[in-house]
């Protein structure tokens, strides 16, 4: 059977824009010659569409649209993520409409809802009653939809279902499977969604085929990757990551075998130019502002969004204080000129001198601190909100997962922004980026990646004069927030001090209540903090 996977990227709530797209490649794939295609789940939506889902104009509307995909589909089959109501306690099911020449057959129903991480599917949604087999172009198809694959190959570490839909298909014998799949991406994944659809494969003795939705819709990015594997879990074919394809295959052509080993940081640089781009563009943002310091986080946001969103929609605002050192400036006025981004540089001495002038006779006999520091930072966010105000930029937040794991950034100052590219990248995965990013001749300044890294707050501030090295602090960060390992358990892996490992994990939890305020950003690991994770602020767990 000639097959086709709709590797779309839809938006979220736009649903004649979605079927719109959805009609377009339903005749690209009859000019292929296709006889079946396959859209992600929850396409006509977009995924995830949240407390969307609870008002029933928009579940009407779906419907209606759905309506006119049928009436699209003269002389072929399709089978395309959408919802439907349910008689159960939740009233909808997360379902695939199957539908063959202008006929809408029938619905096959998500029977595995995630409710974990960033998935909250049994608030909306009623678990299907059971797989079917579908007759299409004389062959038994069978039809899962994302989770239902998961718990099969053992992939499922947050919760344990009670049923198996890859076994209960089994007993069917389909001819071939088809996934439709909302998977978002993050760091290393694909080789686990690899495992499961061959996983699946090799049980049910049959072709399976998985399409995956691709584009960004607020914290999550979805990588695309849809694949083909044989009855024996062999990867025979492959769409592309993180871009848009209608991929055809011949479930009756003798493809040859292919591996998959793309290098894991240009996934992770890719990532999160998809981010950035599919951010803007859906909420209608053309241009972006930051702060480019001199130091390693601003300069790896610089060219993401460069070739997310056009040179030419960049300003750079550098912002020295007192204590900016010479080369900070001249390394980021040279990382401009490099990327061919607009570079403006504006003192803050003035108004931090003002600030220390008001605040001096309030503060008599206090040693300058934090306060002093954050000072600088915040009036920083003033000027940077004000560019993004008056001229019309969408402020990028610039920070990465190890200091808003250990609160180094200042509410207010440098967390002002409406997106945080790197909130969910680890300072080693910072490095790793700046590295790709020069693989082929300096873009960002050897200078800015060699120097130790420091906020410039007061005289020869360094990091590691608060912090451990930053090697520690991830080590630490990932294992326990990505792993949920108890200290304990992460000093002796390590062998780390255990009075250290407990100090930044109580770091981790004091900071909370700063990245409750934080600006959306771009997941790119297993646990973010801005999706998916959900901690209080006030309490004692670990302090």
């Amino acid at each position: 059977m000639k097959i086709a996977l709709a590797q779309i990227n839809p938006i979220i709530g736009s649903l004649a824009y979605n079927r719109d797209k959805i009609i377009d490649r339903i005749e690209a794939a009859r000019q292929a010659g296709a006889q079946l295609v396959v859209f992600p789940e929850m396409t006509l939506c977009g995924y995830p569409p949240e407390d969307l889902l609870l008002m029933p104009s928009f579940i009407q509307a779906m419907k209606d649209e759905l309506d006119t995909i049928v009436a699209a589909t003269q002389g072929i089959a399709v089978v395309v993520g959408t919802v439907h109501p349910s008689r159960g306690e939740k009233r909808l099911y997360n379902s695939a409409a199957i539908i063959e020449d202008k006929r809408l057959i029938g619905f096959q129903d998500k029977i595995l809802l995630p409710d974990y991480d960033v998935f909250s599917e049994r608030r909306y949604f009623e678990p299907g009653a059971r797989p079917t087999i579908w007759e299409i172009g004389g062959k038994k198809v069978g039809v899962t939809i994302c989770e239902d694959i998961w718990q099969h190959a053992k992939a499922v570490t947050y919760t344990h279902y009670l049923r198996d839909p890859v076994e209960e298909l089994k007993d069917l014998q389909p001819d071939l499977v088809v996934n439709l799949s909302s998977s978002p991406y993050y760091f290393h994944k694909q080789k686990l969604r690899l495992y499961v659809c061959h996983s699946a494969a090799k049980t049910l003795c049959c072709p399976f085929l998985y399409c995956n939705q691709v584009g960004s819709n607020d914290s999550l990015i979805f990588d695309g990757y849809s694949l083909y594997v044989d009855g024996q879990g062999n990867l025979r074919s492959c769409a592309k990551g993180f871009e848009e394809e209608l991929h055809i295959i011949d479930t009756e052509k003798n493809y040859p075998l292919i591996t998959l080993a793309p290098d894991p940081i240009e996934e992770l640089y890719r990532a999160l130019v998809l981010g950035v781009r599919d951010y803007f563009h859906k909420q209608g943002f053309k241009r972006a502002c930051f702060g480019l310091s001199g130091g390693i986080d601003s300069a790896v946001v610089a060219p993401i969004a460069a070739e997310a969103l056009g040179k030419e929609n960049i300003l750079a605002l550098g912002l020295p204080s007192r204590y900016s050192s010479k080369e900070s400036l001249t390394d980021s006025k040279k990382l401009a000129d490099n990327l061919g981004i607009t570079f403006k540089a504006l003192s803050i001495e003035k108004p931090f001198t003002d600030f220390l002038d008001i605040l001096e006779p309030q503060f008599e006999g206090k040693a300058p601190d934090s306060t002093e520091e954050n000072l600088q930072a915040r009036i920083r966010g003033m000027i940077l909100m004000a560019f993004s105000n008056k001229l019309g930029y969408l402020l990028l937040s610039t920070g990465n997962k190890s200091e808003m794991a250990m609160g180094y950034a200042t509410l207010y100052g440098d967390m002002c922004g409406g997106l945080a590219v790197l909130s969910d990248a680890t300072k080693q995965q910072v490095y790793a980026l700046a590295n790709w990013i020069n693989r082929n001749g300096e873009v960002i300044p050897q200078a800015i990646i060699d120097k130790p890294p420091s906020a410039e707050l007061r005289p020869d501030q360094k990091d590691s004069d608060t912090l451990p090295d930053y090697t520690v602090v991830d080590r630490v960060l990932e294992q326990y927030v990505e792993e949920h390992l108890s200290p304990e358990e992460i000093a002796e892996k390590n062998k780390f001090s255990l009075p250290l490992v407990k100090e930044l994990v109580r770091k981790i939890h004091l900071n909370e209540y700063k990245r409750k305020q934080a600006p959306p950003g771009l997941r790119v690991t297993k646990k973010a903090f801005t999706a998916g994770r959900h901690f209080p602020i006030v309490q004692h767990w670990n302090l």
